[in-house]
Order: C-alpha cells, then structure tokens, then sequence
C-alpha cells in the first residue's frame, strides 16, 4: 500500500506540474496596448504581430498535452516505485516547464532568416526531453522492475525504443540545424503527429 501512496503522491504532483505549465502559456499572448490603436486596421495589424506567438502558444500545448498522456499512460503501467524513477519523473517535469521558452522562440523565428538559434535551442530541449523518457522507463524497468505485469513490461520497452529513436532524431536535427535550419523546423514541427499517434496507440494497448 505504502508504494502505491507514493506512485499516487508521485502523479498528483506531475499532473499539477503539467496544469501549472498548460495555464501559464496563455500568458505569452498579450493584448495589444489601446494607446497604439486608432482604427479597426490597426488593431488588424496588431493582431497579425500576435500570430508567432498564437502558434508558440499551440504548439506548446500540443507539445505538452501529448507528453502528459504519454505519462499518464506509462504511469498507469507502473505500481511501484524507486528513488531513481522519481528523480527520473522530476527531470522530466524540468524539460517540461522549459519548452514554453524555446517554443517562443521557434515560433518568432524558426522560419526567418534568424532562425538556427531557435531551432537549435528548441531541438536541443526536445533532446532533453527525450533523456528524461528513458531515464524514466530504464529506471521503470531495472534493476527493480516496477511495472504492473507483463503486458505493461513490453509496453514500456515500446515507449523506451521510440524514446531512443527520438533521442536520435532529435540529436541529429538540432545538429543540422546550424546548416539547415529551415528545414529542421518543419521536420521538428510534424514530429509531433508521429507522437500523438504513437500515445494513442500506447492508450489503446494499455
């Protein structure tokens, strides 16, 4: 019983994280100031600025809904509970509250002439966050295996190879981003469908 507490405990607090970081992207999103406004096409304009960060905004929230059904999904998995996965769990919320930042950046310049440190900066903490899932699932799976059965076992090796796969992906562009960056950004952009896919096919199988 103790251990299911603490696994409980453990997603209440990750959930909240992921609340809390959802809530705040909303903040990014200024209204235009009515000192700079005289007419409805100002205020048109105005509204156009606004479109990098609208689409940093969604983005964001895909990014991180995406992720928090991923974890809701491999949590429901998992009955037990270690020091190292916790830690685990914590480095990931870390990447977590990060992405809003470059995810803002990418917006504003991923696709100018500006834009290889964006999408440098945002492809490196989508690495970051990539290590957090297989620290999580290797600490889910040894030296103690923490998973509720064997069905669950082969679902978080699933989770641990594409997490592997994207580390990878995700080291490559951010490599070729400072040569390419352009094109990174739409390859990075449409990761994220493979993702969703992918959590929808690890609900279903849970």
């Amino acid at each position: 019983m103790a251990e299911e507490s603490t696994n409980s405990r453990l997603e209440t607090f990750c959930d909240g994280v992921f609340a809390i970081a959802l809530t705040l992207l909303i903040l990014e999103i200024k209204a235009p100031l009515a000192e700079g406004i005289h007419c409805s096409e100002d205020l048109w304009h105005s509204l156009k600025h606004l479109l990098p960060a609208v689409f940093a905004f969604f983005l964001s929230f895909a990014i991180i809904v995406i992720s928090w059904v991923n974890h809701h999904t491999a949590l429901k998995l998992i009955d037990k509970s270690t020091s190292h996965f916790i830690y685990s769990n914590v480095f990931l919320l870390l990447t977590i509250v990060i992405i809003p930042f470059p995810t803002a950046l990418f917006a504003e310049f991923g696709f100018t002439e500006y834009s290889t440190p964006a999408v440098v900066l945002y492809g490196f903490v989508m690495l970051l966050t990539n290590i957090g899932w297989i620290l999580i699932c290797r600490s889910a799976l040894k030296p103690k295996l923490l998973v509720k059965n064997e069905k669950g076992k082969v679902t978080i090796e699933t989770i641990l190879k594409h997490a592997k796969y994207a580390f990878v992906l995700y080291s490559v562009c951010t490599v070729l981003a400072f040569w390419f960056p352009h094109t990174m950004s739409i390859v990075l952009t449409l990761t994220w469908m493979a993702w969703l896919i992918l959590g929808l096919k690890y609900k279903e199988n849970s």
